[in-house]
Protein backbone atom coordinates (compact mmCIF):
# COMPACT_ATOMS: atom_id res chain seq x y z
CA UNK A 1 0.00 0.00 0.00
CA UNK A 2 1.16 3.03 -0.61
CA UNK A 3 -0.23 6.59 0.96
CA UNK A 4 0.12 10.64 0.59
CA UNK A 5 -0.85 13.18 3.11
CA UNK A 6 -2.71 16.23 1.89
CA UNK A 7 -5.08 19.41 3.34
CA UNK A 8 -7.98 20.87 1.81
CA UNK A 9 -5.99 24.34 0.63
CA UNK A 10 -8.09 27.32 -0.90
CA UNK A 11 -7.72 26.59 -4.37
CA UNK A 12 -9.18 22.91 -3.72
CA UNK A 13 -12.39 24.00 -2.35
CA UNK A 14 -15.28 24.96 -3.62
CA UNK A 15 -17.91 28.26 -3.61
CA UNK A 16 -19.15 26.38 -0.22
CA UNK A 17 -15.53 25.35 0.84
CA UNK A 18 -15.62 22.03 0.17
CA UNK A 19 -13.33 19.39 -1.04
CA UNK A 20 -14.44 20.00 -4.97
CA UNK A 21 -14.63 16.22 -6.65
CA UNK A 22 -12.46 17.21 -9.23
CA UNK A 23 -9.49 18.05 -6.92
CA UNK A 24 -9.97 14.74 -4.72
CA UNK A 25 -9.49 12.40 -8.28
CA UNK A 26 -6.75 14.51 -8.41
CA UNK A 27 -5.60 13.32 -5.31
CA UNK A 28 -6.42 9.77 -5.75
CA UNK A 29 -5.11 9.69 -9.68
CA UNK A 30 -0.95 11.69 -7.75
CA UNK A 31 -1.55 8.63 -5.22
CA UNK A 32 -1.85 5.83 -7.58
CA UNK A 33 1.19 6.92 -10.40
CA UNK A 34 3.49 7.66 -7.40
CA UNK A 35 2.36 3.88 -6.54
CA UNK A 36 4.88 2.41 -9.18
CA UNK A 37 7.65 3.70 -7.34
CA UNK A 38 6.95 0.68 -4.60
CA UNK A 39 7.63 -1.98 -7.42
CA UNK A 40 10.79 -1.19 -8.73
CA UNK A 41 10.47 -4.44 -11.37
CA UNK A 42 7.45 -3.18 -12.48
CA UNK A 43 8.77 -0.12 -13.18
CA UNK A 44 11.50 -0.76 -14.98
CA UNK A 45 9.73 -3.47 -16.81
CA UNK A 46 7.43 -0.49 -17.58
CA UNK A 47 10.12 1.66 -19.01
CA UNK A 48 12.06 -0.70 -20.92
CA UNK A 49 8.96 -2.39 -22.73
CA UNK A 50 7.53 1.56 -23.39
CA UNK A 51 4.17 0.81 -21.59
CA UNK A 52 2.49 2.98 -19.49
CA UNK A 53 -0.64 2.00 -17.47
CA UNK A 54 -4.03 4.21 -18.58
CA UNK A 55 -7.57 4.47 -16.78
CA UNK A 56 -10.04 2.56 -17.89
CA UNK A 57 -12.78 2.60 -15.44
CA UNK A 58 -13.30 3.96 -11.90
CA UNK A 59 -16.03 3.58 -9.52
CA UNK A 60 -16.49 6.14 -6.86
CA UNK A 61 -18.15 6.02 -3.58
CA UNK A 62 -18.59 9.82 -1.77
CA UNK A 63 -19.15 8.97 2.16
CA UNK A 64 -18.43 12.81 3.07
CA UNK A 65 -16.68 15.86 1.44
CA UNK A 66 -14.05 16.96 3.54
CA UNK A 67 -13.89 21.09 4.16
CA UNK A 68 -11.42 23.33 4.06
CA UNK A 69 -8.65 22.87 5.96
CA UNK A 70 -9.19 19.30 6.74
CA UNK A 71 -6.02 17.33 6.52
CA UNK A 72 -6.55 13.55 4.72
CA UNK A 73 -4.66 10.16 3.77
CA UNK A 74 -4.73 8.83 0.23
CA UNK A 75 -3.81 5.29 0.18
CA UNK A 76 -3.40 3.14 -3.21
CA UNK A 77 -3.11 -0.75 -3.55
CA UNK A 78 -3.61 -3.30 -6.03
CA UNK A 79 -5.49 -6.04 -5.52
CA UNK A 80 -5.18 -8.20 -8.90
CA UNK A 81 -3.25 -8.17 -11.97
CA UNK A 82 -3.75 -9.78 -15.50
CA UNK A 83 -2.19 -9.49 -18.90
CA UNK A 84 -3.60 -6.50 -19.79
CA UNK A 85 -5.61 -4.89 -17.26
CA UNK A 86 -4.84 -3.96 -13.17
CA UNK A 87 -6.78 -3.47 -10.29
CA UNK A 88 -6.60 -0.89 -7.17
CA UNK A 89 -8.42 0.58 -4.67
CA UNK A 90 -7.82 4.06 -4.02
CA UNK A 91 -9.22 5.37 -0.31
CA UNK A 92 -9.24 9.15 0.94
CA UNK A 93 -9.58 9.09 4.62
CA UNK A 94 -9.97 12.05 7.54
CA UNK A 95 -7.70 12.85 10.10
CA UNK A 96 -9.82 9.90 12.42
CA UNK A 97 -9.04 7.62 9.55
CA UNK A 98 -12.79 7.74 8.59
CA UNK A 99 -12.94 6.70 4.89
CA UNK A 100 -14.43 9.99 3.07
CA UNK A 101 -14.29 8.49 -0.80
CA UNK A 102 -13.83 4.79 -1.69
CA UNK A 103 -13.10 3.75 -4.98
CA UNK A 104 -11.64 0.91 -7.23
CA UNK A 105 -10.29 1.11 -10.67
CA UNK A 106 -9.51 -0.53 -13.59
CA UNK A 107 -6.42 0.34 -15.61
CA UNK A 108 -5.24 -0.76 -18.86
CA UNK A 109 -1.38 -1.52 -19.84
CA UNK A 110 -0.61 -0.17 -23.44
CA UNK A 111 2.34 0.32 -26.11
CA UNK A 112 3.30 4.21 -25.71
CA UNK A 113 4.50 3.74 -29.35
CA UNK A 114 1.05 2.27 -30.86
CA UNK A 115 -1.29 2.99 -28.11
CA UNK A 116 -2.68 0.05 -28.32
CA UNK A 117 -2.89 -2.77 -25.49
CA UNK A 118 -0.17 -5.03 -24.75
CA UNK A 119 0.44 -7.89 -22.39
CA UNK A 120 2.42 -7.93 -19.42
CA UNK A 121 4.48 -11.27 -19.08
CA UNK A 122 4.22 -13.76 -16.69
CA UNK A 123 7.11 -12.92 -14.12
CA UNK A 124 6.14 -9.30 -13.90
CA UNK A 125 2.77 -10.37 -12.58
CA UNK A 126 3.98 -12.70 -10.52
CA UNK A 127 6.74 -10.43 -8.69
CA UNK A 128 3.20 -8.05 -7.72
CA UNK A 129 2.51 -7.16 -4.25
CA UNK A 130 -1.28 -7.49 -3.97
CA UNK A 131 -2.75 -6.73 -1.41
CA UNK A 132 -6.92 -7.69 0.06
CA UNK A 133 -9.80 -6.01 -2.16
CA UNK A 134 -11.09 -2.98 0.18
CA UNK A 135 -14.43 -3.13 1.35
CA UNK A 136 -16.99 -1.10 -0.75
CA UNK A 137 -20.70 -1.50 -2.49
CA UNK A 138 -18.75 -2.80 -6.19
CA UNK A 139 -20.64 -2.11 -9.28
CA UNK A 140 -20.30 -3.24 -12.95
CA UNK A 141 -17.24 -1.40 -14.59
CA UNK A 142 -19.22 -1.01 -18.23
CA UNK A 143 -21.85 2.12 -17.84
CA UNK A 144 -24.69 1.75 -20.01
CA UNK A 145 -26.07 4.58 -22.44
CA UNK A 146 -29.54 5.08 -22.93
CA UNK A 147 -31.10 4.43 -26.35
CA UNK A 148 -32.64 7.31 -26.31
CA UNK A 149 -33.59 10.85 -24.48
CA UNK A 150 -30.23 12.91 -24.72
CA UNK A 151 -29.61 16.59 -25.15
CA UNK A 152 -26.58 17.29 -26.70
CA UNK A 153 -24.64 20.44 -25.92
CA UNK A 154 -21.99 22.79 -27.61
CA UNK A 155 -18.60 21.39 -27.94
CA UNK A 156 -15.98 21.46 -26.19
CA UNK A 157 -12.06 22.33 -27.16
CA UNK A 158 -9.66 20.42 -25.77
CA UNK A 159 -7.24 22.77 -24.38
CA UNK A 160 -3.69 22.86 -23.78
CA UNK A 161 -4.56 22.76 -19.50
CA UNK A 162 -6.45 19.60 -19.88
CA UNK A 163 -3.54 17.11 -21.49
CA UNK A 164 -0.95 15.27 -19.49
CA UNK A 165 2.24 13.84 -20.15
CA UNK A 166 0.64 10.53 -21.58
CA UNK A 167 -0.20 13.44 -23.96
CA UNK A 168 -3.90 13.27 -23.96
CA UNK A 169 -6.57 14.48 -21.78
CA UNK A 170 -6.51 13.82 -17.90
CA UNK A 171 -8.84 11.51 -16.57
CA UNK A 172 -10.06 14.05 -14.28
CA UNK A 173 -10.82 16.90 -16.30
CA UNK A 174 -13.32 14.89 -18.28
CA UNK A 175 -15.28 14.90 -15.07
CA UNK A 176 -14.48 18.38 -14.54
CA UNK A 177 -16.16 19.16 -18.15
CA UNK A 178 -19.03 16.48 -17.31
CA UNK A 179 -19.93 17.88 -13.50
CA UNK A 180 -20.45 21.56 -15.22
CA UNK A 181 -23.21 20.48 -17.36
CA UNK A 182 -25.32 18.88 -14.33
CA UNK A 183 -27.65 20.92 -12.31
CA UNK A 184 -27.11 23.24 -9.23
CA UNK A 185 -28.77 21.24 -6.66
CA UNK A 186 -27.76 17.68 -8.03
CA UNK A 187 -25.46 16.57 -4.92
CA UNK A 188 -22.67 13.86 -6.29
CA UNK A 189 -23.14 11.04 -4.05
CA UNK A 190 -21.15 8.47 -6.28
CA UNK A 191 -19.94 8.07 -9.75
CA UNK A 192 -18.53 5.36 -12.31
CA UNK A 193 -16.70 6.77 -15.23
CA UNK A 194 -15.48 4.19 -18.33
CA UNK A 195 -12.86 5.78 -20.67
CA UNK A 196 -12.88 4.23 -24.43
CA UNK A 197 -11.18 6.63 -26.95
CA UNK A 198 -8.55 9.13 -25.77
CA UNK A 199 -8.92 12.80 -26.49
CA UNK A 200 -6.21 14.89 -27.38
CA UNK A 201 -5.52 18.74 -27.83
CA UNK A 202 -6.99 19.84 -31.18
CA UNK A 203 -10.09 17.45 -30.67
CA UNK A 204 -13.68 18.79 -29.11
CA UNK A 205 -15.77 16.77 -26.82
CA UNK A 206 -18.93 16.92 -27.73
CA UNK A 207 -21.47 15.95 -24.39
CA UNK A 208 -24.54 14.36 -24.66
CA UNK A 209 -26.43 14.37 -21.24
CA UNK A 210 -29.29 11.50 -20.26
CA UNK A 211 -31.30 12.77 -17.36
CA UNK A 212 -31.96 8.72 -17.07
CA UNK A 213 -34.00 9.23 -13.47
CA UNK A 214 -34.47 12.06 -10.11
CA UNK A 215 -31.04 10.59 -9.16
CA UNK A 216 -29.05 9.33 -12.09
CA UNK A 217 -27.59 11.92 -15.01
CA UNK A 218 -25.34 10.14 -17.13
CA UNK A 219 -22.81 12.21 -19.56
CA UNK A 220 -21.49 10.88 -22.69
CA UNK A 221 -18.25 13.08 -24.21
CA UNK A 222 -17.85 12.36 -28.06
CA UNK A 223 -15.29 13.05 -30.37
CA UNK A 224 -17.09 13.02 -33.92
CA UNK A 225 -18.94 9.26 -33.88
CA UNK A 226 -17.02 8.05 -31.24
CA UNK A 227 -16.97 7.92 -27.20
CA UNK A 228 -14.33 9.21 -25.50
CA UNK A 229 -15.73 8.78 -21.93
CA UNK A 230 -19.13 7.97 -20.55
CA UNK A 231 -19.43 9.58 -16.86
CA UNK A 232 -22.54 8.44 -14.27
CA UNK A 233 -23.44 10.81 -11.74
CA UNK A 234 -25.58 9.61 -8.65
Amino acid sequence: MYSLKYQVTTSTCDSEGQLKLYSALQMMQDCSEMWIDTEPGVKQYFTEQNMAQLLATRQVEIIRVPNFKEELTVTTSVYGMKPMFGFRNTFIYDAQGKPCYKTWSMGAFVDKATGKLKRVDDATIASMTLEPQLEMNYKDRRVILPKTGGVQHHPIPVMRADVDYNRHVNNANYIRMAMELLPDDFEVKGMRMEYRVAAKLGDSLTPTVFNVSDDTIIVALSIGDDISAIVEFK
